[in-house]
Order: C-alpha cells, then structure tokens, then sequence
C-alpha cells in the first residue's frame, strides 16, 4: 500500500527525516553519502576519526564502498537490492551496528538513492565491559536464603582475583542489606588449594569485623582432608539444609 496524506506546507521531508531518532544517510545510486541527519553526524563524527578524518562533513561524498572491507560485496548487494538489506557490522573493530538499507524507488521506476539506517549502535569497549561486568556477577553468585542470610555457591576454581572479587562482593552485600550470616557453598569446587582456602579465610574474617558469621557447607569427601589446613573453629556443614537448621535455631524460629 503507498504512503497516504500529505504534509503540512511548514513542514519539509528532510526535517521530518532529521528529527527521528535514528541514524540515517542519505545515497545516490553510486552509493555516494549525499546527507546524513543529526543524529547521524553525532555518529559520524565519531567514524571519520577512525578512518583519519576531521569530521563527518568530510565524508559527504564520499562512497559507501570506502567503508566496506569487500567494496564489490556490497556493490552486488545494493545493484540487487529490491525491498531491502539488513546486516550486523564492525567499523574498525571499534563500533557494532545493524545497517539497514532501502532502496528509494517508485513502483516500476528506476532507483533513485538509498535510504541507510544505521540501528542499535554499541561501542566494542563498552560491550566488552558489560561482558566483562556479566561474568564478575556470575563468578559470584549472591542469593538472599533467608532473613538476613546470604549463600554464595562457589563453582569452578579459585583464583587470587576471584578471591579478592568474592570478599569485596560480599562485604558489599552484606553492608547494603544487614546481613548476619553468610553460607559459603563448596559443593561446586572439586580442587582444593590455598588461594582457595586464603580466600575463604580472607574472606571470614573480614566478615568476623562487621559481625557477620560466616559458615562453609558443601564439603565432599575430596575436600574433607585437605580441608583440615582451614581455621579449626570455622563452622562447617555438610549440606545448606544443616546450616540454615543452625540458623534458624539460633534466631529461635527452627524448633
């Protein structure tokens, strides 16, 4: 169905083009960039530094293909282009994007430009942090089990920078929510060692200055020897189940 109505004499396509929130060019059919909204300059003026220019200004002119690692790829993608393209790229492994591309053509005439949008732009840095802060929190696990109680399962292996991330992790979450115990959960950990038993040792006592208690649960038959190198008086449990009995009994609510 084609577009409907007309637009009101105060105002022009091309304002109503730039005032959309998104990024778009403006090419003729030799995939010279013609135009770009505002948007799109804020976007641009961005790009043209990686590729050595000043400004986004710079690039008016310019071809597409300039922009493109196989210039003839795309030739052949916009000289076939019928309703439109869409793809992910990476411009200097610095930006991701989706770029939508519309050819601008009446029914049964020749192209006459391309219309291209480029949508849900990210910066590889900050992908790679919010990746990066993903696996922070997955390393450490924090579940609220009961009233101002904490687990924290561990899983895989210890590291002294895990180990560092662990107690500053939960010594926040214990601050923020006034938690009196803390169940640490070994049953994920197969290796025992001693960053992993320096950590957990960090880690209590640090919870010991707050007035946190802190109680180890999981302990398997491969763990149980060498587990022995750990402070004698630290609560150990078998299983969660044992520990929070413990809890509950000592908040008197667990009869």
């Amino acid at each position: 169905m084609p577009a409907i109505g007309n637009l009101p004499d105060q105002i022009t396509l091309l304002n109503a083009i730039d005032s959309i929130g998104e990024n778009i060019l403006i090419a003729d059919t030799d995939y010279r960039i013609n135009w770009m909204n505002t948007e799109a300059v804020k976007l641009f003026n961005e790009i043209a530094l990686l590729y050595g220019y000043e400004s986004a200004e710079d690039l008016i002119g310019m071809q597409m293909n300039h922009f493109h690692e196989k210039p003839e790829h795309q030739q052949r993608i916009m000289a076939s282009l019928e309703k439109g393209h869409r793809t992910r790229i990476t411009i200097k492994d610095q930006i991701v994007t989706d770029i939508v591309i519309t050819a601008i053509q009446a029914k049964d005439a020749p192209i006459e430009g391309y219309v291209v949008m480029l949508q849900d732009v990210t910066r590889t840095a900050e992908r790679d942090a919010e990746r990066e802060k993903m696996l922070e929190d997955l390393s450490v696990p924090i579940m609220h089990v009961w009233e101002n109680t904490i687990a924290v399962p561990m899983v895989g292996s210890m590291t002294e920078e895990r180990s560092n991330r662990l107690v500053s992790a939960v010594l926040e979450a214990c601050t923020d929510s006034e938690t009196d115990y803390v169940i640490v959960a070994l049953s994920g950990i197969h290796t025992f060692d001693e960053t992993l038993a320096s950590g957990i040792r960090q880690l209590c006592e640090c919870l010991q200055l707050i007035g946190t208690e802190c109680l180890v649960v999981g302990i398997g038959p491969s763990l149980a020897m060498s587990f022995r190198a750990l402070d004698q008086d630290l609560k150990t449990y078998q299983t969660t189940h044992q520990a929070l009995e413990q809890i509950m009994a000592s908040q008197s609510v667990y009869k």
